[in-house]
């Protein structure tokens, strides 16, 4: 979870977004969406990343080092211009549905054009069924509605389209915030079981054992995953996680449900 932080100060508004000033790191801003934290960046160090599940995200990336990108959801892009640090050759396109959060991100929170990354006002699900068979290293699901990801972004039928936008030797990785005992992070790593043959789960180790609530991070690859770089990375982290291993991920799902599609998710 992000630090705790010193009273803010509000840069600026639009309905219930708002744009805060972080009084303890001055360049930082910090985007909420209500009482959720929707992205956080700093305006002078592109690279940092705030926000822990962002940091096993970029892990991921790094890992494998995936060049071709896919970001559904975007907020402030933080973790898109993090990854652009050092990152010249890769290339990555961002999907952000909210086109108010655009306008605050590009007016307050520093988001310009830059080399190999291209933000678009999209759904994410419809982007991701423009693209070409195995044409993402690397597709990184960080949506919300309020607290919860879009069901239409992580049903059974939307995660196979994924693993078929997804390349051989590359990863996915979804972003869950849930409550205990994490019915929306269990249904959606059952149906990443069903989509893909390699899954993971890293966050804390109240989280996995679904006593308490926070971020999940669920992989899934069409072969394996670098889990002894990452359980290291996410054990050394400021904030540590734990990973659960494939074989472990079945128990962590419950004998939950994968969620499907019905016609009033597609409205």
């Amino acid at each position: 979870m992000p630090r705790r932080r010193s009273e803010p100060l509000i840069v600026a508004s639009a309905g219930e977004l708002i744009v805060e000033r972080d009084r303890d790191r001055p360049s930082g801003r910090l985007l909420r969406q209500g009482d959720m934290e929707s992205s956080y960046v700093d305006l002078a160090d592109a690279g940092h990343l705030e926000f822990d599940y962002m940091r096993r995200m970029r892990d991921l990336v790094e890992a494998i080092r995936a060049r071709r990108i896919v970001h559904v959801g975007g907020a402030g892009c933080a973790l898109p211009r993090a990854l652009a640090v050092g990152g010249a050759d890769r290339r990555q396109v961002v999907a952000e549905v909210d086109v108010d959060v655009l306008a605050l991100a590009r007016a307050h929170l520093g988001l310009r054009r830059a080399p190999g990354l291209r933000v678009r006002h999209a759904d994410g699900r419809a982007l991701l069924a423009a693209e070409d068979e195995a044409s993402a290293d690397a597709i990184l699901i960080d949506a919300f509605v309020g607290a919860r990801v879009p069901r239409h972004l992580a049903t059974l039928e939307a995660l196979h389209d994924a693993a078929r936008v997804l390349a051989p030797r590359g990863a996915l990785a979804i972003n869950v915030v849930d409550a205990a005992p994490l019915p929306d992070a269990r249904a959606i790593a059952a149906g990443l079981c069903e989509a893909f043959p390699t899954v993971a789960v890293i966050g804390g180790p109240g989280a996995l054992r679904a006593r308490r609530g926070g971020n999940v991070v669920l992989l899934a690859a069409h072969g394996s995953l670098p889990l002894e770089r990452l359980r290291v990375r996410a054990a050394a982290d400021p904030s540590p996680a734990a990973l659960l291993a494939p074989g472990q991920v079945r128990q962590f799902c419950g004998g939950a449900t994968p969620w499907r599609d019905r016609q009033d998710d597609r409205d």
